[in-house]
């Protein structure tokens, strides 16, 4: 189709029809004049790209000319809607679209056109230019169908493949572009963790909903009265009248059935643990069996039993031979139910004398024990001293300052917290520690000195002056797998490989104690660092992991001769000590020795003061610092 002249287009527009082309360069640019008068130019040049004009013989008939007038060669359109429109091509160095494939004919491609006085190819519509619709939905349902049908193959052959091996192994691995999943089944122990975990948090959502009648958190409750989420809280704190709601809780007795404040921590009260396969045997024995005072060497052995009173009694009680029932002896013996009066031997029928755990002289100073032995299966001892670093290092972080030089006893003595440690220490009665390796053995004996002299300072006081400091670390015992053990027997009989506390002539242990088997081989001089008796020239008080006791250890070491274990005068050439390493000097080494060892646990200063006092070949003086004995609170 031709492009139509300047006048015929001129024609064309006064006779109202659709003109579709280019005016030549000839031509004046379009001048709509308003009635009033007042000229308004509409100049196509101002664009740089190619431009539709439309434009309605309704505009003549309101009084406006026309003149039409290009620079250049436009596509322009005149049509009947009644208003002026420009439609603004993209510029001509981008890239032109293409449609896809197939949906237009060869007689609707795009058509290249001339180049221009700048030398620029430009690309425009033919005059033809139509869109077919159907092909385009066609194209769009092949493209989809074909995507669809390319996903369902992918997933229904992964789901071939994780069959197939789940029926050869427990572990299912498929490889998709770029990325390698391995998916492990769960242990039959992990998804029982889990139900049990799930059951305990929906027994506290049901008690959350049954008190409040929701399970949105937090909920607070004033004693047995519930005010409300956080919303009512501020809005009381708001209103003034938090203090007087304060003063009307805390003025009357808190009810029992109010609920408990939630704390870090267990409570074992509300779980109920396993009894021990062999409690049904020990109540009928503590029931039947002739327990009484006896003597024996020369000696009143008080609350106990001949062994073949015991077979006796499990014969009538089980219906089975003397031989079965002195192996269920040796079973009570070997989980602590029993023990023989002088600790000599395991269980024997005949005419020894044995006496239940609770019947041992040292139970009266055992304050962990209350009122009678744990019957319940006895916990792995590393789980249970987990549990207690756990709770002690809550304990810690609620009522310590933040370098843990002073310790709130009260507040501890007062808190739930302390209540639940107390009834998680009754698991140590008949706990197995043989079991513990080296690491756990020592982890575990450093937490329980640490947490013993918390409780001993809250229940008997801080010692005064020597003999109290004597009974302080001899008389408060636990009762920990079915033997007493002291702060004292703790340091220097455990951890000290069974040595001589300072100024004392015997060993904690004497031959033939079963504790002995629970020694550590090799004194670690470092333990002397992790171990806190209450006072302020003690250590810091901590608790320790079995997996980096020994670097933890090293830690408190830097942390003790950085801030008081130790101080250097270079001017008076005296290094000045404290006053426990004197005390063990035969973990440390001679003194010489323990300055050489010190240094890797200063800072580059101290440690630099130290070198330069040792390396001059001059004498260096050492002397010990007065103990500071009063409490750290």
């Amino acid at each position: 189709m031709d492009s139509p002249s300047g006048e015929q287009g001129k024609k064309m527009v006064e006779n109202g029809e659709k003109v579709i082309g280019k005016f030549d360069e000839e031509e004046e640019r379009v001048v709509t004049e308003k009635s009033d008068g007042e000229d308004i130019d509409s100049n196509l040049d101002s664009c740089d790209c190619g431009g539709s004009l439309l434009y309605s013989s309704e505009m003549e008939d309101s009084g406006q000319g026309q003149k039409f007038s290009s620079e250049k060669s436009e596509n322009i359109a005149v049509t009947n809607p009644g208003h002026l429109q420009v439609v603004i091509q993209p510029h001509s160095q981008l890239p032109k679209p293409e449609a896809p494939p197939g949906l237009l004919s060869s007689a609707q491609k795009l058509d290249s056109v001339v180049v221009s006085d700048h030398h620029q190819t430009e690309t425009t519509m033919p005059d033809n230019f139509t869109v077919d619709m159907p092909a385009i939905g066609k194209f769009i349902r092949e493209r989809s169908n074909s995507l669809s049908a390319a996903i369902a193959k992918r997933l229904s052959s992964l789901k071939e493949n994780i069959d197939d091996d789940r029926k050869s192994s427990s572990v299912n691995e498929f490889s998709l572009s770029g990325l390698r999943v391995v998916v492990k089944l769960k242990s039959k122990e992990e998804v029982e963790e889990e139900q049990k975990t799930d059951k305990e948090a929906m027994k506290e959502r049901k008690e959350l909903v049954e008190r409040t009648g929701s399970s949105s958190v937090p909920q607070i409750f004033f004693n047995e009265k519930l005010f409300g989420g956080l919303v009512a809280l501020n809005s009381l704190r708001n209103s003034g009248g938090f203090d007087q709601r304060l003063k009307e809780m805390v003025g009357p007795k808190c009810p029992d059935d109010a609920p408990t404040p939630p704390v870090y921590g267990f409570d074992d009260d509300e779980v109920e643990e396993p009894t021990d396969e062999m409690i049904a045997i020990v109540r009928v024995l503590r029931q039947r069996l002739p327990i009484q005072d006896r003597l024996m060497k020369m000696k009143i052995v008080k609350n106990c039993f001949a062994g073949g009173e015991m077979v006796d009694a499990i014969v009538l009680q089980m219906n089975c031979n003397r031989d079965k029932a002195a192996e269920v002896g040796k079973q009570l013996a070997r989980k602590h139910f029993i023990h023989h009066v002088f600790g000599e031997k395991g269980f024997e029928d005949g005419n020894h004398f044995y006496r239940f755990l609770e019947h041992e002289p040292f139970i009266p100073k055992c304050f962990n024990f209350r009122g009678s032995i744990n019957d319940s299966e006895p916990k792995p001892a590393a789980k249970v001293g987990e549990r207690l670093t756990k709770i002690m290092s809550a304990i810690l972080e609620a009522y310590a300052s933040d370098d843990r030089r002073h310790v709130d006893y009260i507040g501890i003595s007062n808190s739930e917290e302390f209540r639940r440690y107390i009834n998680l220490v009754q698991e140590l009665h008949r706990v197995n520690l043989v079991e513990l390796s080296q690491d756990e053995k020592l982890a575990f004996f450093l937490n329980l000195y640490n947490a013993m002299v918390i409780h001993a300072v809250i229940r008997v006081g801080h010692p005064e002056g020597v003999i109290d400091r004597r009974s302080f670390f001899s008389d408060f015992q636990y009762l920990v797998g079915g033997y007493p053990y002291s702060l004292n027997t703790i340091q220097n009989g455990i951890l000290r490989n069974n040595s001589r506390p300072p100024y004392s002539f015997t060993k904690p242990f004497g031959s033939g104690d079963p504790r002995l088997q629970l020694v550590l081989g090799k004194v670690n001089p470092l333990i002397h660092f992790g171990l806190c008796n209450g006072t302020r020239s003690s250590p810091t008080v901590r608790f320790f992991t079995p997996q980096g006791v020994e670097a933890e250890l090293r830690s408190a070491a830097r942390e003790y001769f950085q801030s008081c274990g130790m101080e250097v005068d270079l001017e008076k050439r005296t290094v000045y000590l404290a006053k426990i390493i004197k005390w063990f000097d035969v973990d440390f080494g001679k003194e010489k020795e323990i300055l050489k060892w010190i240094i890797k646990y200063l800072d580059a200063t101290k440690a630099g003061l130290l070198t330069h006092l040792l390396g001059d070949g001059s004498p260096v003086n050492v002397v010990y610092k007065n103990y500071d004995w009063s409490m750290n609170s």
